[in-house]
């Protein structure tokens, strides 16, 4: 029995589950689940926000972006310093000093007017609190607690990553013109509690805390040798992994992933629809609609990578990813255009993630996975920062977006082309026998 009291409802959530034959890697996951959904709520509340802000501030799009930018690419730098840092301190406490971190950058941001501050706050501090969950987190809790039904559980938290990022933008929207901006960003705040409070309650680092095995196996695993100074472990798996061909065709890819996902579609969505006279709230819910079925194709993917070579998987995703970017300027941005669009591309939005991840842990096993990942997932944010003011700057000099989202178009269908260099992988766990095979 844990003698902090914070930890006790786990213990005996714990024991409750077990006595009907359920495992608590269940209960970590759910409340992992709402982490990451809150979390990629507040990841994509600025997409919303930046007509309010112009109307207010005066600022353009590319200043904007520019702020924006910042918090994507620390948003991504972070994830090998948090997979370290968890590997060293437990998803719980970094989990919970990231919830303070966006919650106080976001309360801090209320009584912003200067360009400094929105950087400071929505792009160093927003930026460095998701960085430290991100997908990273999601990766840490599947590889730690599932050996059976690893991929499908990424999937499902994948999902609730990229969901969160769209279904909450209506709301934050309707609020924003009912209410104003700041109405908005207090209910991401609220909603940012209530997942501090299920983290303390119910988060676990390791099954083998409850003298556990992870799901799917017949006895609790050897823990492993207290990890060095976080920054040594994430630079070492970087200089490792480095090595490798594969690494750095997984990091290129999931480069093109960012720049067609968060930095393209969730920043500049919305500015987007308006050019067409489609309004904010009308703009939301069409990423809404994304997220539903964004969800729906993630979850799928989980369950399709756990079955079937991933190396075919991401070549069907990047490359029907690319062909819906290239249809959307054709779609007149009618209800119809925009319906078939919302569909085709949100069943691929981030349907990508469980097979990198799977490719990466069979590449670089169980313990190192969300350290190589956490670098690969850098590229995907790098990618996204790059697009976010790429496609920012488009607007305000040629007054259209058209040409990013042709350039993202045929980048994933480069991706698709470049993912298939890969070799088959090698069983999990064990090296491959050169450094270009998966």
């Amino acid at each position: 029995m844990a003698t902090d009291p914070t930890l006790r409802l786990s213990d005996a959530v714990a024991a409750g589950l077990a006595r009907r034959g359920v495992h608590y890697g269940w209960a970590v996951a759910a409340v992992t689940f709402l982490t990451m959904l809150v979390t990629a709520g507040a990841v994509g509340a600025p997409g919303v926000l930046i007509l309010p802000l112009q109307k207010e501030f005066g600022w353009d799009t590319a200043t904007i972006g520019s702020a924006l930018a910042v918090r994507l690419v620390l948003f991504g730098l972070m994830g090998p310093f948090a997979a370290a840092l968890m590997n060293r301190y437990g998803p719980r406490r970094i989990v919970l000093l990231a919830l303070a971190l966006i919650a106080g950058g976001l309360l801090a941001s209320l009584g912003m007017t200067r360009v400094w501050q929105l950087v400071l706050l929505w792009g160093v501090v927003v930026g460095i609190g998701t960085g430290l969950t991100a997908l990273v987190l999601g990766a840490t809790v599947a590889t730690r607690w599932f050996s059976r039904s690893r991929g499908l559980l990424v999937g499902l938290l994948t999902a609730s990553s990229a969901t969160g990022q769209l279904v909450v933008l209506p709301l934050l929207a309707a609020l924003t013109e009912a209410l104003g901006w700041r109405a908005a960003l207090l209910v991401i705040c609220a909603l940012l509690l209530a997942a501090g409070l299920g983290v303390l309650a119910l988060m676990r680092d390791r099954p083998e805390d409850l003298g556990l095995a992870p799901y799917g196996e017949t006895r609790p695993l050897a823990l492993p040798a207290m990890p060095g100074p976080s920054a040594n472990g994430a630079l070492s798996a970087l200089r490792d992994a480095a090595g490798t061909r594969v690494f750095w065709v997984l990091f290129a890819t999931f480069f093109i992933c960012g720049a067609s996902t968060n930095g393209l579609i969730q920043t500049h969505f919305i500015p987007l629809c308006a050019d067409y006279g489609i309004g904010p709230v009308q703009g939301a819910s069409v990423l809404a609609a994304m997220g539903v079925f964004d969800f729906i194709g993630t979850v799928a993917s989980g369950w399709l990578s756990d079955r079937y070579d991933n190396r075919w998987l991401l070549f069907w995703y990047y490359g029907l990813r690319g062909l819906s970017l290239m249809f959307l300027p054709f779609s007149d941005f009618s209800f119809v255009g925009l319906s078939l669009f919302a569909v085709f591309y949100g069943l691929d939005w981030i349907a990508t993630v469980p097979p990198t991840v799977r490719l990466t842990a069979a590449r670089f096993g169980r313990e190192r996975a969300n350290l190589v990942f956490g670098w690969v997932f850098a590229g995907h944010q790098l990618g996204a920062a790059t697009i976010a003011y790429g496609a920012g700057l488009s607007r305000t000099e040629l007054a259209s977006y058209l040409p990013a989202f042709f350039a993202a178009g045929a980048l994933c269908l480069a991706a698709a082309g470049l993912i298939l260099t890969l070799g088959r992988p090698a069983p999990q766990g064990v090296p491959a026998a050169t450094p270009a095979r998966a």
